[in-house]
């Protein structure tokens, strides 16, 4: 009962293996004990030392931008998964994309797939809010206007010179409605282009969104 009561207090937040071992220090072996838990599905593996309580023990839905973050970081949830979040592109996206300062990672999980690019510190700092969960957590995640910057400037080989070239991407390659666009933050996207990583293909971006705000 202790223990029952000890784990569901973690709910959907993910536990580290230190912190379980502190939980399971009356154990023999406790590191025995946790293999034991993942198999009975008391504990669901994240990744290596990080796991996330099973049904029996949350009330709670896991929270994949809670995941993301923890599971590698600094990071914080972008590109796809937050365009979709945010309704600029039609496609439901399964694939929880991030950006890190780190090294370029992914992650197979029982709760879905996290990639995870690498992004210079200068693009990186800006743009990024805070989104709650209805269970009291948060994670970070891109605004709107900063995801779809880390969209154009993490697109390999994307080869867009020419605000034309790049209204034709915007509205039939990722296909997103260009009304929508109208209300995003141009100080963001400036910012962005400004920073001095992929300064020219952002400065189309821009120049692109402040013609159709105009």
């Amino acid at each position: 009962m202790k223990m029952l009561q000890r784990l569901k207090q973690f709910q959907a937040t993910p536990i580290s293996h230190s912190v379980l071992l502190s939980y399971l220090r009356d154990y023999k072996n406790p590191n025995d004990k946790i293999k034991q838990m993942v198999k009975s599905g008391e504990l669901i593996r994240l990744k290596q030392g990080l796991y996330v309580v099973g049904d029996i023990y949350r009330d709670t839905k896991v929270s994949q931008g809670l995941l993301a973050n923890q599971i590698y970081g600094p990071s914080y949830v972008s590109l796809d998964f937050a365009l979709s979040f945010y309704g600029l592109i039609p496609e439901r996206v399964y694939e929880v994309t991030s950006v890190t300062t780190k090294m370029l990672k992914s992650y197979n999980t029982p709760f879905g797939r996290f990639t995870y690019v690498k992004s210079p510190l200068k693009l990186y700092s800006i743009g990024i809010t805070i989104d709650a969960n209805s269970d009291g957590t948060s994670y970070m995640i891109a605004t709107a206007e900063k995801a779809l910057c880390d969209k154009v400037a993490f697109t390999k080989n994307l080869g867009i010179t020419s605000q034309k070239a790049m209204k034709v991407y915007l509205e039939e390659d990722l296909r997103i409605d260009l009304d929508v666009l109208i209300s995003l933050d141009l100080e963001i996207i400036k910012a962005c282009s400004e920073c001095g990583y992929k300064s020219k293909v952002l400065a189309y971006l821009y120049k692109t969104i402040q013609k159709l705000q105009a």
